[in-house]
């Protein structure tokens, strides 16, 4: 497995995480507020300023703890597959942590 596997992965597993959960704090946002959840969150005319920091808030939290997720375990399955982490994860000491 070589350098071009581990980008296909890492990154298509991220973006499928992040889409994931982006439709995830969508739907979250339907059922708990009962409204729909904000087009565009910017615009002043959608939203309040407290809806629009809130549904900003959790979609990052979301977005972000499910890249993480979903790298972290692309890089399991790399490590496994491959007897060693995709080499944009070793650290420059050597050290895998």
């Amino acid at each position: 497995m070589g350098p071009m596997v581990w980008k296909v992965l890492g990154t298509g597993s991220a973006v499928l995480a992040a889409t994931v959960a982006q439709k995830l704090v969508t739907k979250g946002w339907e059922l708990a507020s009962g409204k729909p959840a904000p087009d565009d969150p910017n615009h002043p005319e959608d939203t309040t300023w407290k809806e629009a920091v809130l549904f900003a808030a959790l979609t990052g939290l979301a977005v972000s703890a499910a890249r993480v997720m979903a790298t972290r375990k692309a890089a399991q399955y790399y490590a496994k597959s491959a007897g060693h982490l995709p080499a944009a994860l070793v650290k420059a000491d050597g050290a895998t942590g």
